[in-house]
């Protein structure tokens, strides 16, 4: 395949997600979609010299009360995650649940980059469950 930037990366990522979900361009440049109900965001990054990275965010959950039940909920979905960890990020007494998981893309074939991408997002679509009303 050869040599791939992170510009190719995030194209191809674009491409196999449109199977599946309306991706659009967002302003800074990473791609929007929702998955499961979740706001995703991804972005392919060059950290070094061959090494090109996808990166996906997922609100799972935003104005969450803040409360240990919360906490604890979060913690058992972490404890099941296989792709990503699952984060709350409070703002006074409410609080936003996110998912983040970056991995090495470069060089996956189309179909295992597809098959990463919906390993993350099904992890979206499981770690959203439980943690709205």
């Amino acid at each position: 395949m050869g040599a791939e930037t992170a510009e190719q990366l995030q194209v191809r990522a674009r491409d196999a997600l449109a199977h599946f979900v309306e991706v659009r361009e967002s302003d800074d440049g990473s791609l929007g979609f929702e998955y499961a109900g979740a706001l995703c965001s991804l972005r392919a990054v060059n950290l070094a010299p061959g090494l090109d990275v996808l990166s996906v965010t997922a609100v799972l959950a935003w104005d969450r009360p803040v409360k240990p039940a919360l906490h604890k909920k979060v913690a058992e979905k972490n404890s099941m995650m296989q792709f990503g960890s699952i984060t709350v990020i409070t703002r006074g007494k409410l609080a936003d649940v996110i998912l983040r998981y970056t991995f090495p893309a470069a060089g996956l074939e189309d179909e295992a980059l597809t098959t990463m991408l919906l390993l993350v997002l099904s992890g979206a679509d499981q770690g959203r469950q439980g943690l709205l009303p």
